[in-house]
């Protein structure tokens, strides 16, 4: 599924749009037993409850396509009989009418997700009548094909936050009575993908909160589906690679990792005036042996950093861009201006002292400005290096006085 398909499915989980004919959950304790299990006609719950279940819904569906939502195949064991795919496969067919079948799968999510404290999973059914769509995009009134699917939210439910407030029977303020509350969500899936706008039933759409700590158990214990690195496990993975290789206690590490991380980002606009800004460049060890040669480390370690590159993505290479951290080269840029402004300030200081409006020993001395009464208008004030400064315009061959002798200005 890519951003345009999920864009479509999230769209219709919308009260106005909303076609969801069936929901299912199970709340959770912390020892991992069945505080109680419930059905919903969802479009009969009353309109506070059917957006709160809405917004959970919506949110399994949010955040980067790669990073909070991963694409997962099942492999061939997953979908005999009595596998998990098959399993998703009979809860889809059923409509969530089966009430054996959801609370197989509720025991086998209790059983492989590994999470402290209480939380809820969800489970809501809908079908999508598919418009066909032009090549311009516009929508035909005439279905293409129903695509089947359920939606699996697992969300946290936390005491709410100690507080006071008005015991209206007591007429006084005290204390908030804590009642048990739903979180977002933390982990869950749709299934069967939205793939070229149809179901695509050997794959599912897993998302999580924690793009740096995904619960993978649930993918592969839970879904019987083969783990992926996600984009922000592929970031912290190559800062960790440069970062042990270099020396976390080198000083200069830091600013190593930006001169590296700005190469790769030279390198993929290069790169993409030749293959084009849509295309998909992957980062092979070649390429990160290409962006090191420039940078102020030795060759030992350079061959060190794209040997351990290789070995840790030999199983499937990321692409350039989902290793380029725009966070550190944000920072660059503001140490870039930083550094800018310090060699500013030093230089205005120099001059200053040149012209005698400071002394050597950096104490400002006394100025007087003779002003053409006709450029009173044209002073204005300006801060500099935390202070502010009048700035007055002066000509060629005007002189102040300084310390009671007249320099020229």
């Amino acid at each position: 599924m890519n951003k345009k398909e999920v864009a479509e499915i999230k769209r219709r989980l919308k009260k106005e749009a909303c076609t969801i004919s069936k929901m299912v959950g199970c709340y959770v304790n912390s020892s991992k037993d069945k505080v109680c299990t419930f059905d919903e006609s969802f479009l009969s719950l009353e309109d506070e409850e059917l957006h709160k279940y809405l917004e959970i819904a919506n949110k399994t569906l949010s955040g980067t396509v790669g990073n909070n939502l991963i694409e997962l195949e099942f492999p061939i064991e997953a979908e005999e009989n009595g596998a998990p795919q098959q399993n998703l496969m009979a809860l889809k067919k059923s409509g969530l009418e089966d009430e054996n079948l959801y609370n197989a799968f509720f025991d086998h999510i209790i059983e492989t997700y590994n999470f402290v404290g209480n939380y809820l999973i969800l489970l809501y059914y809908d079908n999508y009548d598919v418009m066909v769509k032009t090549s311009d995009n516009m929508k035909i009134d005439e279905s293409e094909e129903t695509y089947e699917y359920i939606i699996c939210s697992i969300c946290p439910v936390m005491l709410s936050k100690p507080g006071l407030g008005y015991r209206e029977d007591e007429h006084r303020i005290g204390a908030r009575i804590r009642d048990w509350v739903v979180g977002p969500t933390d982990s869950g899936f749709i299934f069967p993908c939205f793939t070229d706008r149809s179901s695509d039933i050997h794959s599912i759409m897993m998302y999580t909160k924690k793009a740096d700590d995904p619960h993978k158990e649930l993918w592969e214990m839970g879904l019987g589906c083969a783990s992926k690195l996600t984009t922000q496990e592929k970031k912290n993975a190559f800062t960790n690679i440069l970062t042990q290789t270099i020396g976390p206690d080198k000083e200069d590490t830091s600013d190593i990792i930006v001169d590296i991380q700005a190469n790769l980002s030279d390198y993929i606009e290069e790169k993409k005036e030749v293959v084009g800004k849509d295309d998909d460049i992957m980062l092979d060890s070649e390429v990160v042996e290409e962006i090191l040669k420039d940078v102020p480390i030795s060759e030992e370690k350079s061959e060190k950093i794209t040997k351990n590159y290789e070995e840790f993505f030999k199983e499937a290479l990321p692409e350039a861009e989902e290793i380029l951290d725009t966070k550190v080269l944000k920072n660059n840029e503001l140490r870039l201006e930083k550094k800018s402004l310090q060699e500013r300030v030093a230089d205005l200081t120099s001059q200053l002292k040149e012209s005698g409006v400071i002394g050597e020993d950096g104490k400002e001395n006394d100025i007087v400005v003779k002003v053409n009464p006709e450029k009173i208008e044209q002073i204005s004030t300006t801060f500099l290096d935390g202070k502010k400064c009048i700035i007055i315009p002066v000509e060629d061959g005007e002189k102040a006085t300084i310390n009671g002798e007249k320099q020229d200005v």
